[in-house]
C-alpha cells in the first residue's frame, strides 16, 4: 500500500470516529444540530431560452433545473392529462467519484424519487393541459443537473425542479386545421400545491437531517418524505439497505412537516416576488 493512500485511510478513519463522538453529543462535524438544514439559495430564471428554470444551493450542493415545454400524445391511461418527464443527471464535473457515461443506479433512483414526490402530490393540474383529448396534450420535461455534490442530491434536485416549474410560463398553444399552433403568447402553469422533501439518513442511533457527503458515507439507512401545502405526506421512498424504528419515522415525519414548511416559505416567496 502506497503511503498516500494510507495516509488517506488513516484521515478517513479519524474523521468518522471524530463524527460517531460528536454525533454522541447531537452535534455534528459542520456544527450544526441533527435536525438542521444546510443554507439554501434559489435563483429563478438563469437559463433564457428555457420555459422555466432555477439553480439551488443546498449547502455545498449545486443542481440546476430547466423545464421544455411541447405537445405530444398522452400517456396510455391518462388521455385526459398533459404529461410530466422529469430527468436527473450528475455531471462528471460534480464529483471525483462521478464518471461519464449512462446513468448509474444512484442517479435513476435520483430521477425517480423527485419525480414521484412532484408528482404524487399533484403539484400541477396536468388535466388543465389538454388540447384534444386521446391526442394532443401539453408534455413538460423538467430536466436537473447536478454540477457539485456534497450530499442530499434528493432535496436539492427537488427544489430545483420545484422551482423552476414556479418560474415557469407554458406557450398558449391553440389547434388550426388540425395542427398545433403556438400564439406567442404565456400563460401561468397550473400549480396546486408546493411539494417539499425532507431527507433523513441514520447513523447508529442518531438522525440527521441533511446529510452532507461525509455523512452519507457513514450512513446506515435514508429516507425521503414529501409533503404537500397542506402538510400531508404525498409520498415516501425508503432508502439504503438499513432499517428505521417505529420511533425514528415517527420523529422523522414530525420533522419533515416543520422543515418542510420553511422551505416552502421560500417557494412562496418565488410566487410572491413573481419569479
Amino acid at each position: 500500500m502506497s503511503l498516500s493512500k494510507r495516509s488517506t485511510i488513516i484521515v478517513e478513519h479519524l474523521r468518522r470516529q471524530q463524527m460517531w463522538d460528536g454525533l454522541s453529543k447531537g452535534k455534528r462535524l459542520d456544527g450544526r444540530n441533527l435536525d438542521e438544514l444546510r443554507p439554501i439559495e434559489i435563483e429563478t430564471g438563469l437559463i433564457k431560452k428555457a420555459n422555466g428554470s432555477a439553480r439551488v444551493k443546498l449547502g455545498n450542493s449545486e443542481v440546476v433545473a430547466g423545464v421544455k415545454v411541447e405537445t405530444g400524445e398522452p400517456f396510455e391511461g391518462l388521455e385526459d392529462k398533459g404529461a410530466l418527464i422529469l430527468s436527473a443527471e450528475v455531471l462528471p464535473t460534480a464529483s471525483p467519484y462521478v464518471e461519464p457515461g449512462p446513468p448509474d443506479e444512484e442517479t435513476v433512483e435520483l430521477a425517480r424519487v423527485v419525480d414521484r414526490g412532484i408528482r404524487e402530490s399533484e403539484m400541477l393540474d396536468l388535466s388543465k393541459l389538454v388540447l384534444v383529448t386521446g391526442e394532443i396534450v401539453y408534455v413538460i420535461f423538467v430536466d436537473c443537473s447536478v454540477i457539485n455534490s456534497d450530499g442530499n442530491l434528493f432535496d436539492a434536485t427537488s427544489y430545483a425542479a420545484v422551482a423552476a416549474l414556479i418560474n415557469s410560463k407554458l406557450p398558449v398553444f391553440e389547434i388550426h386545421d388540425g395542427k398545433v399552433a403556438d400564439t406567442g403568447e404565456k400563460q401561468e402553469t397550473p400549480i396546486t400545491t408546493l411539494p417539499v422533501s425532507i431527507t433523513a439518513i441514520r447513523i447508529g442511533d442518531s438522525i440527521l437531517l441533511d446529510s452532507n457527503a461525509e455523512e452519507e458515507a457513514c450512513m446506515n439507512a435514508r429516507i425521503t418524505m414529501t409533503s404537500n401545502s397542506n402538510s400531508d405526506f404525498a409520498a415516501v421512498q425508503k432508502g439504503s439497505t438499513g432499517t428505521f424504528t417505529l420511533e425514528q419515522l415517527k420523529r422523522i415525519a414530525a420533522s419533515a412537516k416543520t422543515k418542510g414548511e420553511e422551505v416552502r416559505n421560500k417557494f412562496k416567496e418565488l410566487i410572491e416576488s413573481g419569479q
